[in-house]
């Protein structure tokens, strides 16, 4: 009996215990919440160095503030500075005396192929200010190389173990079949467009030739605008940067010396006084590195109660007709925004910043309707990013005018529906033999439990046929075409924006930075006229992010990120997401750049 009530009495004070440890380590959490969110605007030093550190911060789309990892219990949080704000603060950097030079290490960045490209631009135009930029690199990739190459000056590590990955340009594309077939998961694929390959990786086992195309085709247009413009900036051919990357030459630290690639191969010592000296400082002390976020905290605060706004519209991530996710672009929530924007009389123009792949075709229908309300009042204009496809383009067609980077992927113009049944998982797999009732011949065909017969794949299709005929009306309207000629280059198939330049689905190869001075212009305003560039919508803070990060768990996607089945973490995403019915205008893959 003593044994008993010890052994409870420790219970008791080990679960007492336990709850005294979880109050501590939960007020610990809110007061470095607190203490994050209570950050004042950064104090920079007279004059200095920028430390444009890649690493330290994810660019983006929209700024955001950094979310605490709470699974390894560290309150460090990585910032995401918006690509906006990120070329505004290298504007005014080459317009401030205190900044005496960019010092960019462009390793271990984490960024979209349109925010390479934007942020690239930036910063030849902070060197053709008569400011000098200055690239360090211990680990070159194809992006990091390629933002680098920019610099005046390109120094390397002179130490060998160094990763180089600076290899070109490679995709995967991953196939379920195999492994549905072994479930006895049957999807059934009605799409429109030879090209619209999103359901392929479903119901085949290897890419159809349509596929295939479409994928090198891509690939290599993005290539050729990031090669053409390393190897312009370097002083030697894009021919034979192709020739030297095909024969593996890019290994150590001084096959980029010889090659070209490099200027100069120092330890840390070397290049400590390498920045010293252009700084016209003589000790290191006296070298004062700014951190690029603080520069930015403190130089580019938005003026959100501006009398006179350009507004620009963040539809960046998924198309969907419901979620939580701040990832996805929810079309009634996304709806409420735009309506906001067009009945603020402070909005005098607006820029549709669309980076997405697509998604759910009656939340992009939603969307185009709302901001066609918004188009007939106000003059807008599409800048797109890393994707504006599918239903990112049903979305942005009818702008008045669209801007694309060179690497943005659009296009796709088709639309598809999977349906799946799992006949053979209850028989065979589950050993569960369901029997279905209805009241009319079809009024089963939804029960997921039985392959469609004749007449009800020709009535899906008929509702994708439908639907692909409203997207090609869409585009033919909002760009001046035909029908017959939008049809003739959709087919589901995805262009890379300087392909796309060449057949009309994009009006100009331009930053985000070119979109909003054209829209303000449109609107009467001009560069030296006072008005504030304000996004929408705005992001939720570090508390905010902290608290609906409560009470969910963890998913496939954060399980699997970072390994080469990351993309079928997203194909479950979807599955898991998607209505049976639904039909798609979406994009069927995303391509990263490292």
């Amino acid at each position: 009996m003593k044994e008993f009530v010890k052994t409870v009495l420790a219970v008791i004070c080990g679960l007492f215990l336990m709850q005294v440890i979880g109050f501590i380590l939960f007020f610990a959490v809110v007061g470095s919440m607190a203490a994050l969110g209570g950050k004042g605007t950064p104090v920079l030093p007279r004059n200095g160095v920028l430390d444009l550190d890649m690493s330290a911060f994810i660019l983006g789309e929209q700024s955001r503030e950094g979310t605490p990892d709470l699974r390894s219990f560290s309150m460090e949080a990585t910032p995401t500075i918006g690509i906006w704000e990120a070329v505004q603060a290298l504007e005014k950097a080459a317009a401030d005396p205190a900044v005496r030079y960019v010092f960019l290490r462009s390793d271990g960045l984490s960024a979209g192929m349109a925010q390479l490209q934007e942020m690239r631009a930036a910063l030849g135009r902070f060197r053709e200010s008569g400011k000098a930029v200055v690239a360090f690199t211990e680990n070159p990739s194809n992006g990091s190389y390629y933002l680098a190459s920019v610099a005046d000056k390109v120094y390397m590590t002179s130490a060998h173990g160094g990763q180089t990955m600076l290899v070109g340009l490679s995709g995967r594309l991953l196939f379920l079949k195999d492994l549905l077939d072994r479930l006895g998961i049957n999807y059934q694929l009605i799409r429109h467009g030879k090209y619209k390959s999103a359901g392929e990786m479903y119901i085949k086992s290897s890419p159809s030739p349509e596929n295939l195309e479409q994928n090198r085709a891509m690939l290599d247009a993005v290539w050729t605008s990031f090669s053409g413009a390393m190897a312009e900036s370097r002083g030697i051919q894009a021919d034979d940067l192709d020739a030297l990357i095909d024969n593996l030459s890019f290994n150590f630290p001084e096959d980029f010396l010889e090659h070209g690639l490099v200027d100069s191969l120092v330890d840390r010592e070397q290049l400590v006084r390498k920045l010293c000296d252009l700084a016209v400082v003589d000790r290191q002390e006296d070298l004062h590195l700014v951190p690029f976020a603080d520069y930015v905290a403190a130089k580019v605060p938005e003026n959100a109660f501006a009398k006179t706004q350009v507004a620009i519209l963040y539809a960046d991530g998924t198309i969907v007709d419901d979620s939580d996710s701040d990832n996805d672009i929810v079309a009634d929530r996304f709806v409420r925004t735009i309506d906001k924007v067009r009945k603020d009389n402070s909005v005098k123009a607006v820029v549709l910043r669309v980076n997405s792949p697509g998604g759910s075709v009656l939340a992009s229908s939603k969307i185009r309707a709302a901001l066609d309300l918004l188009r007939e009042e106000k003059p807008l204009v599409a800048s797109y990013g890393n994707y504006a496809a599918s239903g990112g383009y049903w979305i942005s067609s009818g702008c008045r005018k669209v801007y694309a980077d060179a690497a943005t992927l659009t296009g796709s113009i088709g639309v598809f529906s999977m349906i799946p049944e799992f006949s053979k998982t209850a028989k065979d797999l589950a050993h569960v033999n369901v029997v279905t009732i209805g009241t009319h011949k079809h009024s089963d065909m939804f029960s997921l439990m039985r392959p469609f017969d004749a007449a009800e794949t020709a009535y899906m299709q008929a509702s994708v046929e439908d639907i692909y005929n409203q997207f090609v009306t869409l585009v033919s309207e909002g760009r001046g075409m035909t029908p017959e000629r939008v049809d003739e280059i959709a087919q589901g198939r995805v262009w890379a924006g300087s392909d796309a330049l060449g057949i009309g689905l994009v009006d100009e190869i331009g930053t985000l930075r070119d979109a909003v001075s054209f829209a303000a212009s449109e609107a009467g305003l001009f560069s030296g006229d006072d008005y504030a560039v304000v996004g929408y919508p705005k992001p939720k803070s570090t508390w905010e992010q902290l608290l609906a990060m409560f009470g969910q768990g963890t998913d496939e996607e954060s399980i699997l990120s970072g390994t080469p089945f990351a993309g079928m973490a997203t194909a479950l995403r979807s599955l898991r997401q998607g209505a049976p019915t639904q039909v798609y205008a979406q994009m069927p893959y995303t391509i990263d750049i490292r």
